[in-house]
């Protein structure tokens, strides 16, 4: 009996396989991929700035092109009647000693923003840490800032005036006065730039808190164990970490201290020596129709905030520091 061997043909393979049994690899499109993909991805960013770069040119840019325009005309801000007049207005700002005199009414207003300073940094520094009613407080301290310029001018008006808020409550505590505080250059200035100082220190106060808190804790409990006290903490930790927004902090109270204008012209309107730069280019607009003059008197003063903002940069350069 002989045995016929089977000649088994090997399975054939599977419907979609190669002939290793494996799935060949398909390049298949993306749905939707075109050729406008790439130009597309590159081009998105521009389309989302395109409005706010719309509205800074349009309320920025143009305004300050058309202002440095309007300082080389006699424009009167009425007449259509736009004459060139060259560098006239300059040279008449700088022949004029009396218009620069103005600033020194700034120091009172930078005096006030050094307070202000120290004492926004005085409380963010305390209330970084785990205290009671801490929010309280910084609601406190905040809310000033949130009040219109105008409306605190008409009530630290009829606080400071004779017989007002402040007399009376001098009188509680049998302190008798009939001092004008709005009455001298002197007692004038040191009052509002003391309203300043109320309505801006809870501005550096916000700056200085989010600076602190976004100090990693590590370095506080690092600091604890090495037996740091909160003011080598303060000395050490938070303040070379706080230093680019110490600089800005800086940087806005020299150019406030240069462009104050809402509080002092709510309250004095520039009387009694208490005039600054900008009452007075606002008087040159609108009080004596000299548009061009202080559209010059505007230029001047941007130079200005724009020339000490470089020395400073310059003098005080940002340092990046590393605590960790």
């Amino acid at each position: 009996m002989t045995r016929t061997a089977s000649t088994a043909s090997p399975p054939a393979p599977a419907a979609g396989t190669g002939p290793t049994g494996k799935q060949p690899t398909r390049h298949r499109a993306r749905p939707g991929a075109s050729w406008r993909d790439r130009p597309m991805r590159k081009l998105t960013p521009w389309l989302f700035l395109l409005a706010p770069l719309a509205l800074l040119i349009t309320f920025t840019y143009v305004p300050v092109g058309n202002m440095i325009y309007y300082s080389f005309t006699d424009w009167d801000g009425i007449s259509p009647d736009r004459n060139y007049v060259g560098a006239d207005n300059y040279t008449e700002i700088f022949t004029r000693p009396e218009l620069f005199r103005v600033f020194a009414v700034s120091f009172y207003y930078l005096a006030a923003s050094v307070v202000q300073i120290v004492i926004a940094l005085y409380f963010a520094a305390v209330l970084s840490f785990d205290l009671r009613f801490r929010n309280l407080f910084k609601g406190i301290l905040f809310f000033p800032y949130l009040i219109n310029g105008v409306a605190i001018g008409f009530v630290f008006l009829y606080f400071f005036q004779d017989g007002g808020t402040l007399d009376s409550v001098l009188s509680w505590f049998g302190v008798g006065t009939d001092h004008a505080w709005l009455g001298t250059p002197e007692s004038a200035n040191t009052s509002m730039a003391g309203v300043s100082v109320w309505r801006f220190t809870g501005l550096n106060f916000v700056l200085f808190l989010g600076a602190i808190q976004s100090i990693p804790g590590e370095l506080y409990e690092a600091a604890q164990l090495d037996g740091a006290g909160r003011w080598k903490q303060f000395r050490h930790i938070i303040v070379p970490s706080i230093r680019p927004v110490l600089s800005l902090s800086v940087i806005l109270a020299i150019s406030g201290s240069l462009s104050v204008f809402e509080i002092p012209y709510i309250m004095t309107g520039g009387a009694t020596e208490t005039s600054t730069f900008v009452i007075q280019t606002v008087k040159f607009a609108f009080q004596f129709n000299k548009t061009g003059l202080a559209s010059a008197c505007a230029v001047v003063l941007l130079a200005i905030i724009l020339v000490i903002t470089w020395i400073q940069r310059r003098l005080v350069p940002d340092e990046k520091v590393d605590l960790v």
